[in-house]
C-alpha cells in the first residue's frame, strides 16, 4: 500500500509484489480495496469524541509530503493538531491534508474543540 500511496502505479505495485517473491502479483482491484480500508479509519478517528480529556496547550504544526492527487503525485501539506493534557499525555486532535499550510485550516484540524474555546 506504501508503493501506492507514494504514487506508484498499480502496474508496479503488481511488479513489487511479484519481487518480493509472491507467486501471483495483485490485481488493479485488490490495490484498490487495501486502500480504501484506511479511508474508514481515518473517518472513524475524525468523528471520535475529545470531549473526555481537556487540553491546556494544543500545537498545529505542518509537514509536506508527496501524495496523489487525481493521476499526478504533488506536494501536499500535512497539517496536524496535537493536545496535551495537564499530566503531560499528548494526543493527535486531528489533521488535514491540502495545498497550504494555512491559518484557514487550523479550525478544520481541531475541530469543535475551538468552539468551545471560543464560547468560553
Amino acid at each position: 500500500m506504501e508503493a501506492y500511496v507514494h504514487g506508484i502505479s498499480t502496474r508496479k505495485v503488481d511488479d513489487l509484489v511479484r519481487a518480493l517473491g509472491a507467486d501471483t502479483g495483485i490485481s488493479e482491484s485488490e490495490v484498490s480495496r487495501i486502500c480504501a480500508n484506511p479511508d474508514e479509519d481515518v473517518a472513524a478517528f475524525g468523528e471520535r469524541p475529545l470531549n473526555a480529556t481537556t487540553y491546556p496547550y494544543v500545537f498545529v504544526d505542518a509537514t509536506y509530503c508527496k501524495a496523489r492527487v487525481g493521476p499526478r503525485v504533488v506536494s501536499q501539506a500535512i497539517v496536524v493538531a496535537v493536545g496535551v493534557a495537564a499530566d503531560g499525555h499528548r494526543e493527535v486532535l486531528g489533521f488535514d491534508i491540502g495545498d497550504t499550510e494555512s491559518l484557514a485550516k487550523v479550525p478544520k484540524v481541531t475541530g469543535p474543540m475551538v468552539a468551545a474555546i471560543d464560547a468560553a
